[in-house]
């Protein structure tokens, strides 16, 4: 069982359950190339993108299942980035939250072309499902960025997301706003993949995303901990 960890500004990435969800050796071959997968580039690309909106194909069946789900991270430029997770690109998502971070610092934490978020919540009780927590501490490559709360219902900001990107499984760029109104934080952007899910136990589980190009090893994984 890990520490709790609110009292640290960083988290110790190398602890036992972070190594258990974290893929076996052939991703660490990955951890030194210099070549990101397609949609990790993109992401990082984001300044640079003016108009249009690359996505991937609409899937007519649902490619997911227990092992696998989507997750979208998107934001305005200046604004705060929002990951969501859902276990079928056409459903409503099952976890929102809009993460303690600078849609810019989480793209120069992408230079490394290995990012891994983690998500601990500090529980006093053994009811609720991991992701059905509310406060979560929020790491980034081992830093600490802050507390975030998970959301109970949408915004009109999120239901816009979730309906344009309806049906995309995979995709990056840079989405219309709501009502096409122009706004101080600059474009919306995203960033959709399907992510690999392990489960290490009812208290840990790791998100690994799967590159469409077929590039080895993951290039983000997101962890979720809770520590009682």
């Amino acid at each position: 069982m890990p520490p709790p960890l609110q009292s640290s500004p960083y988290f110790p990435m190398d602890n036992p359950t972070i190594l258990s969800l974290l893929h076996p050796t052939p991703g660490e071959k990955h951890k030194s190339s210099s070549n990101g997968g397609g949609l990790l580039r993109m992401f990082k690309l984001f300044p640079m993108l003016t108009s249009g909106c690359k996505m991937g194909k609409p899937r007519r069946k649902p490619l997911l299942n227990h092992t696998a789900a989507t997750c979208t991270i998107f934001g305005y430029r200046k604004g705060r980035v929002f990951l969501a997770i859902q276990a079928d690109p056409n459903c409503v998502p099952m976890f929102v939250i809009e993460l303690p971070m600078l849609t810019s610092v989480l793209q120069k934490e992408m230079e490394s072309d290995m990012v891994r978020i983690a998500l601990e919540s500090d529980t006093k009780t053994h009811k609720k499902k991991l992701l059905e927590e509310f406060v979560w501490a929020v790491y980034c490559n081992g830093r600490k960025m802050g507390y975030s709360i998970r959301k109970k219902h949408l915004c009109d900001d999120e239901l816009h997301v979730t309906q344009l990107l309806r049906g995309v499984s995979t995709g990056a760029g840079v989405l219309p706003t709501l009502n096409h109104k122009e706004s101080s934080d600059g474009e919306l952007t995203y960033m959709r993949a399907r992510f690999e899910r392990v489960v290490g136990s009812k208290d840990s589980e790791a998100l690994h995303m799967i590159n469409p190009d077929g590039a080895p090893g993951p290039e983000l994984s997101i962890f979720f901990l809770r520590s009682y």
